[in-house]
Protein backbone atom coordinates (compact mmCIF):
# COMPACT_ATOMS: atom_id res chain seq x y z
CA UNK A 1 0.00 0.00 0.00
CA UNK A 2 1.48 3.44 -0.89
CA UNK A 3 2.53 5.49 2.17
CA UNK A 4 0.19 8.36 1.32
CA UNK A 5 -2.93 6.19 1.38
CA UNK A 6 -3.54 6.42 5.13
CA UNK A 7 -3.38 10.24 5.30
CA UNK A 8 -5.65 10.49 2.25
CA UNK A 9 -8.08 8.09 3.89
CA UNK A 10 -8.13 10.15 7.10
CA UNK A 11 -8.70 13.34 5.08
CA UNK A 12 -11.60 11.71 3.25
CA UNK A 13 -13.12 10.60 6.54
CA UNK A 14 -12.77 14.10 7.99
CA UNK A 15 -14.41 15.57 4.88
CA UNK A 16 -17.29 13.10 5.13
CA UNK A 17 -17.76 13.95 8.82
CA UNK A 18 -17.97 17.69 8.11
CA UNK A 19 -20.38 17.01 5.23
CA UNK A 20 -22.56 14.97 7.60
CA UNK A 21 -22.51 17.80 10.15
CA UNK A 22 -23.58 20.34 7.53
CA UNK A 23 -26.35 18.01 6.39
CA UNK A 24 -27.60 17.81 9.99
CA UNK A 25 -28.12 21.59 9.87
CA UNK A 26 -30.45 21.01 6.91
CA UNK A 27 -32.24 18.31 8.92
CA UNK A 28 -32.81 20.87 11.67
CA UNK A 29 -34.23 23.29 9.10
CA UNK A 30 -36.61 20.56 7.94
CA UNK A 31 -37.84 20.18 11.52
CA UNK A 32 -38.27 23.96 11.79
CA UNK A 33 -40.58 23.88 8.76
CA UNK A 34 -43.03 21.80 10.77
CA UNK A 35 -42.98 24.30 13.65
CA UNK A 36 -43.86 27.28 11.44
CA UNK A 37 -46.14 25.63 8.86
CA UNK A 38 -49.32 26.53 10.78
CA UNK A 39 -49.18 30.38 10.63
CA UNK A 40 -49.51 30.68 6.82
CA UNK A 41 -52.14 27.90 6.80
CA UNK A 42 -54.15 29.21 9.75
CA UNK A 43 -56.81 31.05 7.70
CA UNK A 44 -57.63 27.81 5.83
CA UNK A 45 -57.65 25.79 9.06
CA UNK A 46 -59.91 28.30 10.78
CA UNK A 47 -62.38 28.25 7.89
CA UNK A 48 -62.42 24.46 7.51
CA UNK A 49 -62.71 23.53 11.20
CA UNK A 50 -64.46 26.73 12.37
CA UNK A 51 -61.78 27.35 14.95
CA UNK A 52 -62.18 30.10 17.51
CA UNK A 53 -59.30 32.44 18.29
CA UNK A 54 -58.50 30.46 21.45
CA UNK A 55 -58.54 27.15 19.54
CA UNK A 56 -56.28 28.68 16.90
CA UNK A 57 -53.89 29.72 19.65
CA UNK A 58 -53.77 26.17 20.96
CA UNK A 59 -53.04 24.91 17.44
CA UNK A 60 -50.13 27.35 17.19
CA UNK A 61 -48.67 26.48 20.60
CA UNK A 62 -49.31 22.71 20.67
CA UNK A 63 -46.01 22.07 18.90
CA UNK A 64 -44.19 23.47 21.97
CA UNK A 65 -45.73 20.97 24.38
CA UNK A 66 -43.21 18.26 23.55
CA UNK A 67 -40.24 20.46 24.34
CA UNK A 68 -41.97 22.01 27.34
CA UNK A 69 -42.48 18.65 29.05
CA UNK A 70 -40.01 16.21 27.49
CA UNK A 71 -36.77 18.12 26.83
CA UNK A 72 -34.57 16.41 29.41
CA UNK A 73 -36.39 13.02 29.29
CA UNK A 74 -35.89 12.92 25.52
CA UNK A 75 -32.19 13.63 26.01
CA UNK A 76 -31.98 10.66 28.37
CA UNK A 77 -33.77 8.50 25.80
CA UNK A 78 -31.24 9.66 23.20
CA UNK A 79 -28.44 8.54 25.49
CA UNK A 80 -30.11 5.12 25.69
CA UNK A 81 -30.86 4.54 22.01
CA UNK A 82 -28.06 6.67 20.50
CA UNK A 83 -28.05 10.21 19.07
CA UNK A 84 -28.40 9.20 15.41
CA UNK A 85 -31.22 6.78 16.20
CA UNK A 86 -32.99 9.56 18.11
CA UNK A 87 -32.82 11.86 15.06
CA UNK A 88 -34.12 9.07 12.80
CA UNK A 89 -36.98 8.36 15.20
CA UNK A 90 -37.91 12.03 15.33
CA UNK A 91 -37.94 12.30 11.53
CA UNK A 92 -40.17 9.23 11.33
CA UNK A 93 -42.60 10.74 13.86
CA UNK A 94 -42.69 14.03 11.92
CA UNK A 95 -43.35 12.30 8.60
CA UNK A 96 -46.08 10.08 10.04
CA UNK A 97 -47.80 12.82 12.08
CA UNK A 98 -47.77 15.28 9.19
CA UNK A 99 -49.28 12.67 6.86
CA UNK A 100 -51.98 11.56 9.29
CA UNK A 101 -52.77 15.11 10.37
CA UNK A 102 -53.40 16.04 6.74
CA UNK A 103 -55.88 13.29 5.95
CA UNK A 104 -57.87 12.86 9.17
CA UNK A 105 -60.89 15.16 9.04
CA UNK A 106 -61.04 16.30 12.67
CA UNK A 107 -59.74 19.41 14.36
CA UNK A 108 -59.03 17.42 17.54
CA UNK A 109 -56.92 14.88 15.64
CA UNK A 110 -55.06 17.66 13.83
CA UNK A 111 -54.30 19.18 17.24
CA UNK A 112 -53.14 15.84 18.67
CA UNK A 113 -50.88 15.15 15.70
CA UNK A 114 -49.59 18.70 16.04
CA UNK A 115 -48.47 17.82 19.57
CA UNK A 116 -46.90 14.62 18.20
CA UNK A 117 -44.99 16.75 15.70
CA UNK A 118 -43.64 18.73 18.64
CA UNK A 119 -42.18 15.53 20.07
CA UNK A 120 -40.70 14.71 16.67
CA UNK A 121 -39.11 18.16 16.38
CA UNK A 122 -37.59 17.74 19.82
CA UNK A 123 -36.15 14.30 18.99
CA UNK A 124 -34.58 15.77 15.85
CA UNK A 125 -33.23 19.08 17.16
CA UNK A 126 -32.08 18.07 20.64
CA UNK A 127 -29.37 15.48 19.72
CA UNK A 128 -27.92 17.32 16.71
CA UNK A 129 -25.54 19.69 18.59
CA UNK A 130 -23.98 16.72 20.40
CA UNK A 131 -23.83 14.82 17.11
CA UNK A 132 -22.05 17.75 15.45
CA UNK A 133 -19.62 17.89 18.34
CA UNK A 134 -18.91 14.19 17.84
CA UNK A 135 -18.36 14.57 14.10
CA UNK A 136 -16.23 17.70 13.67
CA UNK A 137 -12.83 18.68 15.11
CA UNK A 138 -12.85 21.23 17.95
CA UNK A 139 -11.28 23.97 15.81
CA UNK A 140 -14.31 23.91 13.46
CA UNK A 141 -17.01 23.46 16.08
CA UNK A 142 -17.91 27.11 16.69
CA UNK A 143 -18.30 27.88 12.98
CA UNK A 144 -20.56 24.92 12.28
CA UNK A 145 -22.52 25.65 15.45
CA UNK A 146 -23.03 29.13 14.01
CA UNK A 147 -24.77 27.46 11.09
CA UNK A 148 -26.75 25.24 13.45
CA UNK A 149 -27.89 28.23 15.47
CA UNK A 150 -29.53 29.61 12.31
CA UNK A 151 -31.61 26.51 11.54
CA UNK A 152 -34.76 27.98 13.09
CA UNK A 153 -34.76 31.44 11.44
CA UNK A 154 -33.80 29.99 8.06
CA UNK A 155 -36.53 27.37 8.31
CA UNK A 156 -38.98 30.10 9.33
CA UNK A 157 -38.19 32.17 6.25
CA UNK A 158 -38.48 29.17 3.91
CA UNK A 159 -41.89 28.08 5.21
CA UNK A 160 -43.35 31.59 5.46
CA UNK A 161 -42.47 32.27 1.82
CA UNK A 162 -42.68 28.84 0.16
CA UNK A 163 -45.60 27.77 2.34
CA UNK A 164 -47.63 30.82 1.36
CA UNK A 165 -46.91 30.09 -2.32
CA UNK A 166 -47.92 26.42 -2.00
CA UNK A 167 -51.11 27.41 -0.18
CA UNK A 168 -51.97 29.77 -3.04
CA UNK A 169 -51.92 26.73 -5.34
CA UNK A 170 -53.61 24.18 -3.09
CA UNK A 171 -54.88 23.30 0.36
CA UNK A 172 -53.15 23.00 3.71
CA UNK A 173 -53.33 19.20 3.25
CA UNK A 174 -51.01 19.57 0.25
CA UNK A 175 -48.50 21.53 2.34
CA UNK A 176 -48.63 18.93 5.13
CA UNK A 177 -48.11 16.08 2.63
CA UNK A 178 -45.20 17.76 0.86
CA UNK A 179 -43.47 18.38 4.19
CA UNK A 180 -44.02 14.72 5.13
CA UNK A 181 -42.35 13.63 1.87
CA UNK A 182 -39.44 16.04 2.42
CA UNK A 183 -39.00 14.71 5.96
CA UNK A 184 -38.93 11.13 4.70
CA UNK A 185 -36.20 12.10 2.23
CA UNK A 186 -34.20 13.61 5.11
CA UNK A 187 -34.61 10.36 7.04
CA UNK A 188 -33.22 8.30 4.15
CA UNK A 189 -30.31 10.70 3.64
CA UNK A 190 -29.52 10.65 7.37
CA UNK A 191 -29.21 6.86 7.14
CA UNK A 192 -26.75 7.29 4.29
CA UNK A 193 -24.69 10.31 5.33
CA UNK A 194 -24.50 10.26 9.15
CA UNK A 195 -22.25 7.59 10.70
CA UNK A 196 -23.93 5.02 12.98
CA UNK A 197 -23.87 5.49 16.74
CA UNK A 198 -20.92 3.91 18.53
CA UNK A 199 -21.92 0.66 20.21
CA UNK A 200 -21.05 1.98 23.69
CA UNK A 201 -23.28 5.04 23.25
CA UNK A 202 -26.46 3.03 22.88
CA UNK A 203 -25.60 0.55 25.60
CA UNK A 204 -25.04 2.53 28.77
CA UNK A 205 -26.35 0.95 31.97
CA UNK A 206 -29.84 1.96 32.99
CA UNK A 207 -28.84 3.45 36.32
CA UNK A 208 -26.40 5.83 34.62
CA UNK A 209 -29.33 7.79 33.20
CA UNK A 210 -30.48 8.90 36.65
CA UNK A 211 -26.92 9.94 37.48
CA UNK A 212 -26.66 11.93 34.25
CA UNK A 213 -29.91 13.73 35.05
CA UNK A 214 -28.68 14.59 38.54
CA UNK A 215 -25.31 15.71 37.21
CA UNK A 216 -26.92 17.90 34.55
CA UNK A 217 -29.46 19.54 36.85
CA UNK A 218 -26.86 19.88 39.60
CA UNK A 219 -24.68 22.16 37.47
CA UNK A 220 -25.11 25.90 37.99
CA UNK A 221 -23.63 26.59 34.55
CA UNK A 222 -26.24 24.40 32.88
CA UNK A 223 -29.03 26.28 34.65
CA UNK A 224 -27.57 29.66 33.67
CA UNK A 225 -27.28 28.74 30.00
CA UNK A 226 -30.73 27.12 29.89
CA UNK A 227 -32.49 30.02 31.63
CA UNK A 228 -30.90 32.56 29.28
CA UNK A 229 -32.09 30.45 26.35
CA UNK A 230 -35.64 30.54 27.70
CA UNK A 231 -35.52 34.30 28.28
CA UNK A 232 -34.18 34.92 24.78
CA UNK A 233 -36.63 32.58 23.05
CA UNK A 234 -39.61 34.06 24.87
CA UNK A 235 -38.99 37.62 23.71
CA UNK A 236 -37.96 36.68 20.17
CA UNK A 237 -41.04 34.49 19.68
CA UNK A 238 -43.30 37.19 21.10
CA UNK A 239 -42.03 39.93 18.81
CA UNK A 240 -41.91 37.78 15.65
CA UNK A 241 -45.24 36.13 16.44
CA UNK A 242 -47.08 39.42 16.96
CA UNK A 243 -45.49 41.31 14.04
CA UNK A 244 -48.28 40.43 11.56
CA UNK A 245 -50.85 41.64 14.11
CA UNK A 246 -48.93 44.87 14.67
CA UNK A 247 -48.60 45.45 10.93
CA UNK A 248 -52.32 44.76 10.43
CA UNK A 249 -53.12 47.42 13.02
CA UNK A 250 -51.03 49.83 10.93
CA UNK A 251 -52.99 48.97 7.79
CA UNK A 252 -50.24 46.88 6.15
CA UNK A 253 -51.70 44.08 3.99
CA UNK A 254 -51.39 40.36 4.75
CA UNK A 255 -48.92 39.47 1.97
CA UNK A 256 -46.71 42.45 2.68
CA UNK A 257 -46.88 41.78 6.43
CA UNK A 258 -45.87 38.17 5.86
CA UNK A 259 -42.91 39.19 3.70
CA UNK A 260 -41.71 41.77 6.24
CA UNK A 261 -42.02 39.22 9.06
CA UNK A 262 -40.04 36.65 7.03
CA UNK A 263 -37.26 39.20 6.43
CA UNK A 264 -37.07 40.02 10.13
CA UNK A 265 -37.01 36.34 11.11
CA UNK A 266 -34.37 35.53 8.50
CA UNK A 267 -32.12 38.35 9.70
CA UNK A 268 -31.62 36.32 12.88
CA UNK A 269 -29.43 33.94 10.89
CA UNK A 270 -26.89 36.73 10.28
CA UNK A 271 -26.35 37.08 14.02
CA UNK A 272 -26.04 33.31 14.40
CA UNK A 273 -23.35 33.06 11.74
CA UNK A 274 -21.54 36.12 13.13
CA UNK A 275 -21.49 34.59 16.62
CA UNK A 276 -19.84 31.46 15.25
CA UNK A 277 -17.05 33.51 13.66
CA UNK A 278 -16.58 35.73 16.73
CA UNK A 279 -16.36 32.72 19.05
CA UNK A 280 -13.88 31.12 16.65
CA UNK A 281 -11.69 34.25 16.97
CA UNK A 282 -11.72 34.13 20.76
CA UNK A 283 -14.47 36.54 21.82
CA UNK A 284 -15.85 35.46 25.21
CA UNK A 285 -19.29 33.91 25.06
CA UNK A 286 -20.72 35.90 27.96
CA UNK A 287 -19.70 39.15 26.25
CA UNK A 288 -21.62 38.15 23.10
CA UNK A 289 -24.65 37.34 25.24
CA UNK A 290 -24.57 40.75 26.94
CA UNK A 291 -24.10 42.54 23.60
CA UNK A 292 -26.96 40.67 21.95
CA UNK A 293 -29.43 41.05 24.81
CA UNK A 294 -28.58 44.72 25.43
CA UNK A 295 -29.12 45.48 21.75
CA UNK A 296 -32.50 43.72 21.91
CA UNK A 297 -33.55 46.06 24.72
CA UNK A 298 -32.54 49.18 22.78
CA UNK A 299 -34.10 48.00 19.52
CA UNK A 300 -37.36 46.94 21.19
CA UNK A 301 -37.64 50.39 22.75
CA UNK A 302 -36.87 52.04 19.38
CA UNK A 303 -39.42 49.85 17.58
CA UNK A 304 -42.31 50.15 20.02
CA UNK A 305 -41.65 52.89 22.55
CA UNK A 306 -39.94 55.68 20.60
CA UNK A 307 -42.85 56.52 18.30
CA UNK A 308 -40.84 55.98 15.11
CA UNK A 309 -42.60 55.93 11.72
CA UNK A 310 -43.19 52.55 10.07
CA UNK A 311 -39.83 52.42 8.17
CA UNK A 312 -37.88 53.23 11.32
CA UNK A 313 -39.86 50.68 13.28
CA UNK A 314 -39.06 48.02 10.68
CA UNK A 315 -35.33 48.78 10.84
CA UNK A 316 -35.40 48.59 14.65
CA UNK A 317 -37.19 45.24 14.65
CA UNK A 318 -34.78 43.98 11.97
CA UNK A 319 -31.81 44.88 14.20
CA UNK A 320 -33.62 43.33 17.20
CA UNK A 321 -33.66 39.99 15.38
CA UNK A 322 -30.29 40.29 13.65
CA UNK A 323 -28.11 41.25 16.62
CA UNK A 324 -30.21 39.07 18.91
CA UNK A 325 -29.05 36.18 16.73
CA UNK A 326 -25.72 36.35 18.57
CA UNK A 327 -27.45 34.72 21.53
CA UNK A 328 -28.62 31.24 20.41
CA UNK A 329 -25.37 30.18 18.72
CA UNK A 330 -23.37 31.37 21.72
CA UNK A 331 -25.65 29.42 24.05
CA UNK A 332 -25.34 26.23 22.01
CA UNK A 333 -21.54 26.47 22.10
CA UNK A 334 -21.55 27.30 25.82
CA UNK A 335 -23.94 24.42 26.45
CA UNK A 336 -21.48 21.99 24.85
CA UNK A 337 -18.40 23.46 26.55
CA UNK A 338 -19.94 24.02 30.01
CA UNK A 339 -21.66 20.63 30.20
CA UNK A 340 -20.47 18.83 33.36
CA UNK A 341 -18.98 16.03 31.21
CA UNK A 342 -18.90 14.92 27.56
CA UNK A 343 -21.55 12.32 28.43
CA UNK A 344 -23.96 15.05 29.58
CA UNK A 345 -23.68 17.20 26.45
CA UNK A 346 -26.97 15.91 25.05
CA UNK A 347 -28.80 16.20 28.39
CA UNK A 348 -27.52 19.77 28.73
CA UNK A 349 -28.89 20.62 25.28
CA UNK A 350 -32.11 18.82 26.20
CA UNK A 351 -32.58 20.98 29.29
CA UNK A 352 -31.79 24.07 27.22
CA UNK A 353 -34.46 23.03 24.70
CA UNK A 354 -36.95 22.48 27.53
CA UNK A 355 -36.33 25.96 28.93
CA UNK A 356 -36.49 27.42 25.42
CA UNK A 357 -39.92 25.82 24.88
CA UNK A 358 -41.05 27.21 28.22
CA UNK A 359 -39.95 30.67 27.16
CA UNK A 360 -41.75 30.37 23.81
CA UNK A 361 -44.87 29.14 25.60
CA UNK A 362 -44.86 31.90 28.25
CA UNK A 363 -43.35 34.85 26.36
CA UNK A 364 -46.15 35.71 23.89
CA UNK A 365 -48.95 35.54 26.50
CA UNK A 366 -46.89 37.68 28.88
CA UNK A 367 -46.35 40.32 26.20
CA UNK A 368 -50.06 40.18 25.32
CA UNK A 369 -50.94 40.65 29.01
CA UNK A 370 -48.73 43.74 29.23
CA UNK A 371 -50.31 45.18 26.08
CA UNK A 372 -53.81 44.50 27.41
CA UNK A 373 -52.94 46.18 30.73
CA UNK A 374 -51.80 49.19 28.70
CA UNK A 375 -55.19 49.37 26.98
CA UNK A 376 -54.11 47.59 23.81
CA UNK A 377 -51.24 49.99 23.16
CA UNK A 378 -48.29 48.16 21.55
CA UNK A 379 -45.85 50.90 22.57
CA UNK A 380 -45.40 49.14 25.93
CA UNK A 381 -44.31 45.88 24.28
CA UNK A 382 -40.68 46.80 24.85
CA UNK A 383 -41.08 46.84 28.63
CA UNK A 384 -42.08 43.16 28.62
CA UNK A 385 -39.25 42.06 26.32
CA UNK A 386 -36.77 44.27 28.19
CA UNK A 387 -37.61 42.46 31.44
CA UNK A 388 -36.64 39.17 29.79
CA UNK A 389 -33.46 40.61 28.25
CA UNK A 390 -32.30 42.40 31.42
CA UNK A 391 -32.64 39.19 33.43
CA UNK A 392 -30.65 37.38 30.75
CA UNK A 393 -27.87 39.99 30.96
CA UNK A 394 -27.54 39.43 34.72
CA UNK A 395 -27.26 35.67 34.18
CA UNK A 396 -24.72 36.16 31.37
CA UNK A 397 -22.54 38.27 33.64
CA UNK A 398 -22.70 35.47 36.22
CA UNK A 399 -21.38 33.08 33.58
CA UNK A 400 -18.48 35.46 32.98
CA UNK A 401 -17.74 35.77 36.69
CA UNK A 402 -17.79 31.99 37.12
CA UNK A 403 -15.39 31.60 34.18
CA UNK A 404 -12.72 33.90 35.67
CA UNK A 405 -11.55 31.55 38.46
CA UNK A 406 -11.04 28.74 35.93
CA UNK A 407 -9.10 31.03 33.61
CA UNK A 408 -6.90 32.22 36.51
CA UNK A 409 -5.87 28.66 37.41
CA UNK A 410 -4.61 27.83 33.92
Amino acid sequence: MPPHTAPESRAAEAHAAVRAALFLVLVGMCAALHIWKVPPALPQLQAEFRLSLVESGFLLSAVQLGGLILGLPTALVAERIGLRRCVLTGLAILAAASTLGAWLDSSLLVLLFRAAEGCGVLMVAMPIPALIRRLVPPDRLSRIMGLWGSYMPLGTVVILLAGSWILSLGTWQLLWSLLAALTLCCLLLTLRLVPPDPAAEAGRPRDSLARMARTTLGSANVWLVALIFGLYAGQWMAVIGFLPTIYAAQGIGGTTAGLLTAIVAGANAIGNLSAGRLLHHGVAGWQLLVAGLATMILCAWAAFGAGLPAPGQFVAVLMFSMVGGLVPTTLFVLGLTLAPSPQTASTTIGWMQQCSSLGQFVGPPFVAWVVNRAGGDWQWTWTATAAFAATGIVLAILIGLRARPRAATR
